[in-house]
């Protein structure tokens, strides 16, 4: 069985206008106790804001918050996955550009629709899963292994 992206991203996503204030898209991410945000102009996804865009393009340059519009210092271009992507390679993809979220998105007509994000957060939180899993694999395979062989220790 083979783990999505569908089966571990976050569907409801907290997102912001490119025009805002990077003080009330700080405020989103305090409210939502989450540290990223996905970027729309005119309902389409153009960038992400986190809080590193904010430490190292804002406050470590002691610009104002109130100031400054998140289009200014968003990242973009956004990497993106589609929800049928095996989780894995959504992994390798993270891991390789040295990103902690993904924006999932399905194409309707000519245009990408936001349908969830991928975290490495989420990641870690299918590590607990995952390991009960191999456990209860290991132990049917040495269950099947021991009635081969004809015995059985209990």
């Amino acid at each position: 069985m083979t783990i999505c992206v569908e089966d571990v991203m976050i569907r409801g996503v907290i997102t912001v206008d490119s025009e805002q204030s990077v003080k009330n898209a700080a405020r989103l991410m305090a409210k939502f106790g989450i540290s990223g945000l996905v970027v729309l102009t005119k309902g389409d996804l153009v960038g992400i804001l986190t809080e590193r865009d904010i430490l190292t393009r804002v406050v470590a340059s002691g610009q104002n918050p109130e100031e400054i519009s998140v289009k200014e210092i968003m990242t973009e271009p956004v990497i993106v996955v589609n929800p049928i992507m095996p989780l894995e390679k959504a992994v390798t993809i993270m891991l390789h550009e040295k990103i902690k979220k993904l924006p999932v998105v399905t194409k309707v007509e000519e245009s990408l629709r936001l349908v969830g994000i991928l975290s490495l957060t989420d990641i870690a939180r299918l590590h607990p899963k995952l390991l009960e899993s191999l456990k209860a694999i290991e132990q049917m395979t040495t269950d099947a292994q021991e009635a081969e062989a004809g015995f059985y220790i209990r």
